[in-house]
């Protein structure tokens, strides 16, 4: 049977899913992607309603072995349909950094709701089985994919350095500079992860970052009674740190799978020697 809880990263992303469905019932629209739906689809409350109860379902059901594969499914087509929705804009707007970094970010909660159903499925099939999102080839497509969203992460940085820099809490100094040196950090770990250099290393590098993230700028925007510059409302303010965490859960995703991966490969090389 597979194991409860599968590290941090399990249980980071399965409160972050929880995170998420209350602020769509909360709020009663779909969160984070709100702004991109289009407010006249027919029933637009009886979905945001049962997506809502889906997600939240599903978040609870990953603390369970039998229902955490189901649970993955129910946030991985959520996740997909922000993927799209967010992909949609590019059309309009193709040369647009933010809007393509708006599909990244979408992009990453669905590589980890990919990842950890592979890393709660039985044991992969043999090689000559027919290619599976839960096979050693698929879960290496989907680090691969997340490194490539984590050099987008680090570009960003560059390109959106001075806000970058304001979202470093205050009390820190050299907060441009940090900006770029996180900047660097990300880009650094996405090419790891997709050239396959130390990509353990990089993994665990990227979601020590993601994490801090969430810890020093949105947890302590959130005790403020004043919004931050980069928080026009309340709603966008929880609406990014549940994002952001939900990220950061995506991470240590994938620093298990990395890990799970060396270690098949080593047991797999024992056996042939």
């Amino acid at each position: 049977m597979s194991p409860r809880i599968v590290g941090i990263g399990h249980a980071l992303y399965a409160a972050a899913a929880v995170g998420l469905a209350i602020l769509i019932l909360g709020y009663r629209d779909f969160a984070p992607m709100w702004q991109a739906v289009p407010a006249g689809i027919p029933e637009r409350q009886i979905w945001v309603d049962a997506a809502g109860l889906l997600v939240l379902a599903a978040g609870a059901g990953l603390c369970f072995p039998r229902t955490a594969p189901a649970g993955l499914l129910v946030i991985g087509a959520y996740a997909a349909a922000w993927v799209s929705i967010e992909a949609a804009r590019v059309v309009a707007r193709p040369l647009s950094f933010g809007v393509w970094y708006g599909v990244f970010e979408a992009l990453t909660p669905l590589l980890g709701a990919w990842i950890l159903f592979a890393l709660l499925r039985a044991p992969p099939p043999p090689a000559s089985a027919r290619p599976s999102i839960a096979s050693e080839r698929g879960v290496r497509a989907a680090q691969a994919l997340f490194g490539l969203n984590c050099v987008v992460y680090g570009l960003a940085h560059f390109a959106y350095a001075d806000l970058t820099a304001s979202m470093v809490p205050a009390w820190l100094p050299y907060r441009l500079d940090l900006a770029y040196l996180t900047g660097l950090g990300h880009l650094a770990a996405g090419l790891g992860l997709v050239a396959g250099i130390l990509p353990r290393l990089a993994a665990i590098l990227e979601s020590i970052m993601m994490s801090l993230f969430g810890i020093l700028v949105w947890l302590p925007t959130l005790a403020s009674q004043q919004l931050p510059i980069w928080a026009p409302t309340r709603r966008y303010q929880w609406s990014e740190c549940v994002v952001t965490w939900l990220l950061a859960g995506s991470a240590w995703v994938v620093a298990s799978s990395v890990r799970s991966r060396s270690h098949g490969e080593r047991l797999r090389r024992k056996s042939e020697s």
